[in-house]
């Protein structure tokens, strides 16, 4: 039996059709819209096969500007903005029949540099292992999710085992990581992360609103790198949402390896509506057909 390819690997997998234009192939989905991280992603990846190996992604940018066809190739059109000594500027437009889906801009540091160094502390949670997944308990769209990353292990650590922020209006800690063994490229991880860091977020903002259901969309993402990871190791998750209000949530999250480093920051603001009678919370294409 051939072993098992990681679904990332095909989602990371960009052809090259110009200098710095590449395109992205359909892949299987039940959703009626692209999954946000998987566009963030690959917009990642067009920005970076246009870098020097010397440079590494410490920061990106983006907006989601209209929803994503999984059925059909996506362009990225990458914008070489500045190619500086310590710091590289890209620009990428997300397009699916000549239409923009997706901006972002993204910034490249020199690998080498040096300076004062400190980290916020990660808080004590139970280790992923003993956490169990209680399926009875998902939310419609928790369950969705789980199949479409099925290649991801993702475990919602119960409210109860951590100590919680009472300054906080909404909070939610989940460990992840990829299932399979990743290559050792460093990249490969920062664009896995990339598409692993639209899991669960916005869904932090709508903890103490369940058992009620709400349109949900990423409206735009932030994110920064700060330290080396892996992907396929446990990251814990950390997340708050400061405010949700007029059908929108903001969310932030930290992500700490488990040794307690934190390698990344991610700010992301979404689309919490209120239901309409007989609309779903995120759009299935069989639910698109009726």
């Amino acid at each position: 039996m051939a072993p098992h390819r990681p679904k990332i690997l095909d989602v990371l997998d960009l052809e090259r059709i110009d200098r710095d234009i590449f395109r992205g192939s359909p892949l299987p989905s039940k959703l009626a819209r692209t999954y946000g991280g998987q566009v963030a992603a690959q917009a990642l990846v067009a920005a970076t096969r246009t870098v020097s190996e010397d440079f590494s992604v410490h920061s990106l940018h983006g907006y989601f500007v209209g929803p994503g066809n999984p059925d059909a190739s996506t362009v990225f059109l990458v914008d070489r903005v500045r190619d500086g000594r310590s710091f590289v500027s890209r620009s990428v437009k997300v397009v699916q029949d000549g239409k923009a889906i997706f901006s972002m801009q993204a910034s490249f540091h020199i690998r080498d540099d040096h300076g004062p160094q400190h980290s916020d502390e990660m808080r004590a949670v139970p280790a992923p292992e003993s956490i169990a997944v209680d399926t009875e308990s998902l939310t419609s769209v928790q369950r969705l999710f789980r199949d479409e990353w099925a290649d991801w292990d993702v475990r919602i650590v119960p409210p109860e085992d951590y100590e919680h922020n009472k300054y906080t209006a909404s909070q939610q800690v989940v460990w992840f990581r990829t299932k399979s063994r990743l290559p050792d490229i460093d990249t490969l991880h920062v664009c896995t992360l990339a598409y692993m860091s639209d899991m669960t977020l916005l869904s932090s903002a709508l903890v103490p609103h369940r058992p009620a259901e709400f349109q949900e969309a990423s409206l735009d993402h932030a994110m920064w790198f700060l330290r080396p990871f892996r992907a396929d190791e446990w990251l814990l998750y950390d997340q708050v949402s400061p405010s949700a209000h007029g059908g929108r949530a903001l969310t932030h999250g930290r992500i700490f390896n488990q040794q307690g480093d934190l390698v990344a920051v991610v700010t992301q603001e979404g689309l919490t509506r209120t239901l309409r009678d007989g609309a779903q919370s995120v759009p299935l294409k069989e639910q698109e057909e009726q």
